[in-house]
């Protein structure tokens, strides 16, 4: 299977194969057992690919274990949407109202059916959810004064991938999720509010496959193309750390199931000791594979400073701002119209 991902650059530019090659993982610095503990094969098995122009991209098919892809998804929905993470639907409603986003939505979304004239859950209503420091979507700068705890799991899972990826001593100190469906996608922009731009961007995409345009230091050069299945995982480092980028396209699952099939995999019987990795219920997965029909999920993980690096003293805003300005752009570049040659970020 692993063929495909050698032709996955295409579209919008002449890209040919010899352009893509593997790259080299830093095999060492990850412990097969820290490894089964994010719940990711060991490095030695992983695949890895590079793009001829592009140094510092690194794309990673699908290294998780069998069923380890449910845990990431239920957090993405059941856990990382909790108060006191923001989200999108803070602007519309109160806090007390969006406190628990799962409990409300389950039972809606075990009854939906496939038109897409049903009312939508609040978990279909969901776009992003922010954690650790939390993006400002006005001023687009991160502050000290707007800081919730990151995810001890996901911290540990993007500190592993880091690492094999040549960058020990990684922090995950702040997460965009965004929440994808068939007609969404995220306009063309660069990721440079980190004050320190020498550790590295981290996607992890589940469920549903996009398309992942990848451009240049200036919005006008013409991109590359590829396809973001789920349980890839693409690092954005050195010089393609400040390149511009969008996701113009959700696409269904290629294999023609409702999901992909490393989706309907299994927990092993027995998790290391010390894994992150939680058991879901047989109820909790049917809520998250229901949603997951017509939905992508993407994790960005990112270290906003260096070490000892401290922010500049700024004068706060409230999160309702950040919401507004957010909800704004996400609205704008959910229209199937959207899709033009430089959509605004």
């Amino acid at each position: 299977m692993h063929f495909v991902y050698l032709f996955f650059f295409f579209l919008t530019r002449s890209v040919f194969f010899c352009q893509v090659f593997r790259s080299q993982l830093n095999i060492s610095s990850v412990s097969d057992q820290d490894a089964y503990r994010a719940g990711l094969q060991p490095v030695s098995q992983w695949k890895a690919y590079g793009l001829n122009g592009y140094p510092g991209f690194i794309f990673i098919p699908n290294p998780f274990l069998p069923g380890c892809q449910r845990h990431w998804v239920k957090q993405c929905l059941k856990l990382y949407p909790q108060k006191p993470n923001v989200c999108n639907l803070d602007l519309h409603m109160a806090p007390e109202k969006t406190a628990d986003l799962w409990g409300q939505s389950t039972e809606q979304l075990r009854r939906k059916g496939s038109s897409k004239w049903e009312p939508r859950s609040l978990l279909e209503k969901l776009r992003w959810v922010t954690l650790g420091y939390h993006y400002n979507w006005d001023t687009k700068k991160y502050s000290a004064n707007h800081h919730t705890p990151f995810p001890s799991d996901l911290a540990f899972l993007s500190e592993q991938v880091a690492a094999a990826c040549g960058f020990r001593g990684f922090q995950a100190q702040a997460g965009i999720l965004n929440y994808y469906h068939f007609d969404s996608s995220l306009g063309i922009h660069v990721d440079e509010s980190e004050l320190d731009h020498s550790w590295p961007l981290l996607s992890f995409s589940f469920g549903q496959s996009s398309i992942f345009l990848l451009g240049g230091l200036k919005r006008e050069e013409a991109p590359t193309a590829m396809f973001m299945h789920s349980g890839d995982i693409m690092v954005m480092s050195g010089f393609s750390r400040l390149l511009y980028h969008a996701v113009p396209r959700v696409l269904p699952n290629p294999e023609g199931t409702a999901l992909p099939s490393c989706l309907d995999q299994a927990l092993p019987s027995d998790l290391p000791v010390g894994s992150v990795i939680e058991r879901s219920s047989d109820e909790d997965w049917q809520v998250c594979a229901k949603y997951l029909q017509s939905s992508r999920i993407n994790m960005t993980i990112r270290q906003v400073l260096a070490e000892g690096q401290k922010f500049p003293e700024e004068s706060g805003t409230n999160g309702k701002g950040q919401a507004a300005s957010e909800e704004s752009h996400h609205q704008e570049n959910s229209r199937a119209k959207r899709h033009k040659p430089n959509p605004d970020s």
